[in-house]
């Protein structure tokens, strides 16, 4: 089990204010980013490896 007990929770700053698909997103943890749905915090959390997520957020930045 992943402790997220010192998670700090964010939205995207393209989130709007009315709700809809957001996610967010902890990357003050260590080795490890979390990603919740903002819209259900206590549901399921995805954990990824930091060199993981900074590859991904790359990717998406090339597109």
């Amino acid at each position: 089990m992943t402790d997220l007990s010192g998670a700090q929770w964010r939205k995207s700053s393209r989130s709007g204010t009315g709700g809809g698909n957001c996610v967010e997103i902890a990357d003050n943890l260590t080795g490890f980013v979390a990603v919740r749905d903002s819209k259900d915090p206590e549901g399921p959390i995805l954990t990824v490896s930091t060199a993981a997520y900074r590859a991904f957020t790359a990717h998406l930045a090339g597109r």
